[in-house]
């Protein structure tokens, strides 16, 4: 098995195939953290890994002999107000107003696949594919217990984290924080790398050097937003894309989260992430439980590509729903960005023939085909059908677009409500709110209760309803504002701490019961763009459409920045009709996707009808090295601000597809590309060329591009390689 526990030193080893994780317990029941790093073999395991224990000011734990201090020590999970200051993985307060917790090993188990997730989303495990150890913790004072889980991977060098905290006490407990990790190392020589931007400008990276205090990655928002995103990586100074160690640390939560580092006096360094504390008091009743969100941590010892690989093989795997993983998804036209809300039936059907004749396989009709929404200010939680723009009914529209050979796509926003709406006249309390303050509006809309059960079961019904009365084999699902005044008038005021992580629960509550009602339909999330782009909502939806912004250039920071946890398949990727570039460089990037159109084919001209046909060819020709392959990122967009340039392989090196993209004209001519994760001594033919080279001239040498036409500011260029 991947977990092995040694009782002469009480010791725990976690191995996956390049990582070992260890941890002890002490003679006082504390576990103390030993070592996360590269694999080491079983002779190795020696009290050497203990790290200096005591210090000046920190309170001793083991009445005096002054072995223990949880403020010195590697703790393995971090109690509150018992003698370690730094950062904690829990707070409780208690019924007598209290809050210190003191978390003491008491017994562990070790079985083969994963534990139970209840309703929160989870990696999608077998019991051949992980072994779990589960460690039950205690307060002794309380009684209140800690069950921690560590799920080993067997085939991927990734562990899965999560506790689960117990009321085994006579009293009331509320929660008032809970990360779902702890992982402490005794060094602090790293540098912290997170994702950051706002609408329309999702997930750049941003690198800087783990400084002494504590640095926090969060979202209070309600959901885990445009601005950050639940996944950072603590980098070695001198990891580089393709070489050194990182650790990696992503959370399966789409709503209010934290991920914090400190470094403290003694030279360590702290990672906790979870749950954000901001606005979160869980009400515990003696016998109850929560359990956290699932967070991933990911080991690399050969560079920021490989940890991104491991979580791309982790996702397409794991997490993203059985149906799909393999699937291939269909090539889709959007009606957004050609339309807006300004179409009709006959509208729709011409885009559905045209786009048949340009290749596409689906149309998808966005926001504006339900109560009298013919802009943003009105109709949501109205999910019937206006049947002034749809004459004839949906099902007549839907079967007109199947005469002309495209599957039907449909738009929802069910976490939202227009006070503007029938269904807000009707039920003016079942919007999130305060009684006594003003509600905020963004985007002329409210944001509806789903924390309540009546108000998902209308939006179900309402939903049901449309989905049943004719053929749809796609749902985009949006989120298009954060929460304000979090509130549920249904809520008691004891209760109201629990409102957020209700409201995340209801959201997977109901996208759960939409799929086991049609367990084929394709569903692909969308906040206003990116801004829900996380584990959690992949879980549910295969894709997620990546960013509003669609300009190619503006999108090569984006793309870059997502795939530092997340894989192509995941990302929802179209071409537009915006003019910064030829149509070649926004399908070169878009590529880089599920990738789809979203214009009106009717305003092309027959020239970019051509290219079009031809870029959907491509896509079905290189598809499964895309989807399925390994990416290297080979020049970021931000290294020298001129050139771009990323790779696919196949995993069996059968293929690959080098993307280039000049940003803007290079003041040095030379540009030699060097690619990755090819079969040195195999021989690679270039489609577009015929040229033939080995591997390990493509990775060594490579090519060199100078006389291509890439000087040139938007300039773009595809070559495709397969292995003779």
């Amino acid at each position: 098995m991947s977990v092995s526990y040694y009782e002469k030193n009480r010791l725990f080893k976690l191995d996956t195939p390049r990582s070992s994780y260890l941890f002890a317990v002490s003679d006082e029941n504390y576990l103390l953290h030993l070592y996360y790093g590269a694999r080491v073999s079983d002779h190795e395991i020696a009290p050497s890994f203990y790290r200096s224990s005591y210090a000046s000011f920190s309170p001793d734990a083991t009445g005096g002999t002054g072995n223990i201090s949880p403020d010195v020590s590697m703790m393995e999970v971090s109690g509150s107000g018992v003698g370690d200051f730094r950062l904690s993985t829990v707070i409780l307060r208690y019924a007598d107003g209290t809050s210190a917790t003191d978390l003491r090993y008491v017994s562990h188990r070790i079985y083969t696949g994963r534990p139970d997730a209840g309703a929160l989303p989870h990696v999608r495990l077998t019991e051949n594919e992980a072994d779990t150890l589960e460690i039950t913790m205690q307060d002794p004072a309380t009684g209140v217990q800690f069950l921690l889980y560590y799920t080993v991977l067997r085939e991927l060098d990734a562990l899965v984290r999560s506790i689960r905290v117990v009321n085994q006490s006579d009293e009331t407990v509320y929660i008032e924080k809970l990360h779902s990790l702890c992982c402490d190392f005794p060094q602090n020589d790293f540098d912290l790398i997170h994702l950051y931007g706002k609408w329309a400008k999702e997930r750049s990276p941003q690198r800087l050097p783990v400084m002494q205090g504590i640095q926090s990655v969060a979202s209070t928002r309600g959901a885990s937003s445009h601005y950050h995103n639940p996944g950072i990586c603590l980098a070695k100074k001198d990891t580089a894309e393709e070489s050194g160690e990182c650790f990696g640390f992503n959370l399966l939560y789409s709503g209010n989260f934290s991920a914090d580092t400190e470094a403290d006096g003694y030279g360590g360094t702290r990672v906790t992430m979870g749950i954000h504390p901001k606005d979160f008091r869980w009400r515990l009743e003696k016998g109850d439980s929560l359990l956290s969100p699932e967070a991933v941590t990911v080991f690399s010892g050969q560079g920021l590509g490989e940890m991104s690989r491991i979580y791309h093989r982790l996702y397409l795997s794991h997490i993203i729903s059985p149906y799909w993983r393999e699937r291939k998804r269909p090539l889709l036209l959007n009606s957004w960005e050609g339309c807006y809300f300004h179409f009709d039936s006959d509208k729709l059907v011409r885009l559905a023939r045209e786009g048949k004749e340009l290749g596409m396989e689906m149309l998808v009709m966005d926001d504006g085909w339900f109560g009298k929404r013919d802009d943003d200010t009105c109709s949501l939680g109205d999910w019937f059908v206006n049947e002034n723009k749809l004459k004839g009914g949906l099902a007549e529209l839907v079967r007109r677009v199947r005469e002309e050979g495209l599957a039907f796509g449909i738009w929802f926003e069910p976490e939202m409500i227009s006070p503007d709406s029938d269904l807000y006249r009707a039920h003016p309390d079942w919007c999130v709110q305060i009684k006594g303050r003003e509600k905020s509006l963004a985007r002329h809309q409210c944001v509806i209760d789903m924390t309540r059960q009546e108000v998902r079961d209308e939006i179900f019904r309402q939903m049901k309803a449309i989905m049943d009365s004719c053929p749809i084999t796609y749902l985009k699902w949006d989120f298009n504002r954060n929460l304000t005044e979090p509130s549920s008038l249904a809520l008691p005021p004891e209760r109201q701490g629990e409102f957020f992580h209700r409201f995340v629960l209801g959201t997977y509550e109901l996208q759960q019961r939409l799929l086991d009602e049609y367990p084929t339909l394709l569903l692909e999330n969308c906040s206003g763009g990116g801004g829900r782009f996380d584990g959690g909502m992949l879980y549910y939806s295969p894709q997620i459409w990546c960013s509003d912004n669609t300009d190619p250039i503006e999108r090569l920071s984006i793309q870059f920045g997502t795939s530092l946890f997340y894989p192509a398949s995941s990302m929802g990727a179209h071409v537009s009709a915006n003019q910064r570039t030829g149509y070649d460089t926004k399908a070169a990037v878009a590529l880089w996707g599920t990738f789809g159109y979203e214009l009106d084919p009717e305003k092309l001209t027959d020239e970019d009808k051509e290219t079009i046909k031809t870029q959907v060819a491509y896509y079905h020709k290189t598809y499964e090295t895309i989807h399925n392959g390994d990416l290297y990122r080979l020049i970021p967009p931000w290294e020298n601000g001129a050139t771009c340039a990323w790779n696919f392989a196949a995993r069996d090196k059968s293929s690959a597809l080098l993307t280039v993209i000049s940003i803007r004209k290079r003041e040095f001519q030379t540009l030699i590309v060097r690619m990755r994760g090819l079969e040195e001594e195999a021989v690679y033919r270039c489609e577009e060329t015929g040229e033939k080279y080995t591997g390990a001239f493509l990775m060594n040498a490579g090519l060199n591009l100078t006389d291509r036409d890439l000087n040139r500011d938007g300039a773009s260029l595809l070559l495709y390689f397969t292995k003779q």
